[in-house]
Order: C-alpha cells, then structure tokens, then sequence
C-alpha cells in the first residue's frame, strides 16, 4: 500500500488533489502545528485584475490545526464569509460551469463553521465528490502517531497504517524528508511528479494562472475537470 499525508488546505490546488489521486490512503495531517501565512486557511482564485487571495480569519489560540478556531467576529456590519462569497461571485459569475456546482459552494458559505480544519476536510471531501476521487482519507489526529520530526512520524504512520511506500510531494519535502532513514526502515520513498494542466479560464485576461484553488478548475471545465486533470495515463484513470 501507497501511503500520502499533507496538512488540511483551504480549497485545495490541483497538486494536492493530484498526489492524493495517486496513493491508496491519504492522511490528512491535521495534527501539525498551524503555519501562518500558509495554504491552511486561504488560498487563491482567479479574478479580473489577476489572482485574488480569499482568507479565512482565525483566532490566536492553539498551535495544532485540529485545534484552531475561525474568527468568526464580523468587520463593521461584514463577515468574512459574506466577504469570500462576494468575491467568488464577482470573479466567476461568468464562468461557464458556475451555475453547475454554485448551490454546493453556497451551502459552504453559509454555515457556522467553528473549527477550520472541519471547514478544510469538508471542502477537500466536496473536491473528492466533484472529481470522483475514491482513495479512502483519514485524519492524522485519530492515529495517535509520535516521533521527535516528520520522518519519523511519516515513518509511524507508515508502520501504523500498513503501508510499505511513502507517496511525498516535490516541494519543501525533498529538504525536510530524510528518505534514507525512510529506507533504513524498510519502506520506500516515490516523489510525486506533477504537471500542472492548463485549461480555458474565464477571467484571465488571456493569461493562464496556475496553482489556484479547485475550484477555478471546475467552474471553468465542469464535467471535463477530471480528465483534465487525471489524464489518460494518470494512476486514477489507469485503475478505473
């Protein structure tokens, strides 16, 4: 068995959506310690001046994701729900798959979300219901995994799940990863390869803008999203 992990992210790239396509169980490592400034609580669309940032604002409490709350207090009479909700509006009203996936996203947005890894899992499950993604997901925090850094908590979630590979992504992790001592524990390391696909995107201004969130992916190709991000020769479309 192929093993995954990566943090909840807020609306999901299509890197992420990717490695998790290509492994047999993807963990969601809700359990690490919440980074400032990362993809855990925002995340970029596409809007007609360019790429736009939507961010959902948190309090100053707790150091793991699991445990970080959603500042919920409003900014005068606005609230950063009705603020996000407008600027999807504003950016993709005219994309020709917006009407297809809109009352999914709306129900997104009006719920009092508390917690904002429960808001990440659900909208990362939301993506796995629109691509058909069917690797089984489970949270880190419910494996009680230690270790002194990553690799050896990769290492005991490896052992603990019962996988033999490590699927890893090609970012940051080729410094962090220590793929030697994944070895020496007898388990292999595979470096995700990725190839970010380009697409007809409605609000652009004839320039393509990559590594945005999911959802600009399926407001743009709707139905023809999945193939255009699992190819012919992806693990997910060779398995089905």
């Amino acid at each position: 068995m192929i093993v995954a992990a990566h943090q909840p992210a807020y609306l999901p790239w299509l890197g992420y959506l990717d490695k998790m396509a290509k492994c047999d169980l993807f963990v969601i490592m809700d359990d690490l310690p919440f980074e400032p400034r990362n993809f855990h609580n925002r995340n970029r669309i596409a809007h007609e001046r360019g790429p736009a940032w939507l961010t959902v604002p948190v309090q100053e409490c707790g150091t793991r994701i699991v445990d970080k709350l959603i500042d919920c207090a409003p900014r005068g009479d606005d609230h950063w729900q009705q603020r996000t909700w407008r600027t999807l509006i504003s950016s993709y009203r005219h994309a020709p798959y917006f009407t297809r996936y809109v009352d999914d996203l709306r129900f997104v947005f009006t719920q009092p979300w508390r917690r904002l890894a429960d808001l990440d899992i659900y909208l990362i499950d939301l993506a796995r219901r629109w691509l058909k993604i069917q690797v089984p997901v489970v949270r880190s925090s419910t494996l009680e995994i230690g270790g002194d850094d990553l690799t050896d908590r990769l290492i005991g979630l490896c052992k603990k799940v019962g996988a033999r590979a490590y699927l890893s992504g090609s970012g940051n992790a080729t410094r962090t990863l220590d793929a030697e001592r994944i070895g020496r524990a007898g388990l292999g390391v595979i470096w995700q390869v990725f190839d970010h696909p380009t697409y007809p995107q409605a609000c652009n201004n004839g320039q393509f803008l990559d590594n945005l969130g999911f959802i600009d992916l399926m407001f743009n190709c709707g139905p023809h999203a999945r193939d255009v991000l699992f190819g012919s020769g992806h693990p997910i479309n060779l398995a089905a």
